[in-house]
């Protein structure tokens, strides 16, 4: 049984706050600069897995009740969906598009396609590690 760390667990939610918050900026950034689904995704997992080392897998699992190989099968999905609706207008496969539109607040805004398919990536990489890392926790 692990011990009742208090600086560990009180330091982690912290620091995971500052992680996903710099992931979610990985994912957005990706179109522009190095970035994208698959780095923000592992930025994500590893927020998770601290979470993890603090705490233990069922009470992780009680605040973040997702099951992971959902969310990879449903990233794997939005991606492959994202990839096959090129075919709809015509185009190559995995032919993406963007527009300029004005949103409140945020003014002039490029919105692309591209954003669904990084997004099932970044859903199929905190899956797949999420469930190695959970398989590999439960066997001990």
């Amino acid at each position: 049984m692990k011990k009742n760390d208090l600086i560990l667990q009180t330091t982690t939610k912290v620091v995971t706050f500052i992680i996903i918050i710099f992931a979610i900026h990985l994912f957005f950034a990706g179109h522009y600069t190095p970035g994208g689904g698959f780095v923000g995704g592992l930025t994500t997992s590893a927020a998770l897995v601290l979470l993890l080392l603090a705490f233990d897998i069922k009470t992780v699992s009680k605040v973040i009740p997702f099951d992971y190989k959902k969310v990879a099968a449903s990233g794997l999905l939005l991606a492959i969906l994202t990839g096959l609706g090129s075919f709809i207008f015509k185009v190559p496969f995995l032919t993406h598009t963007y527009n300029y539109f004005n949103l409140p607040l945020l003014g002039k805004t490029s919105l692309a396609t591209v954003v669904l398919f990084d997004l099932g990536v970044y859903l199929v990489v905190v899956g797949v590690t999420m469930t190695i890392i959970q398989t590999i926790g439960e066997s001990e």
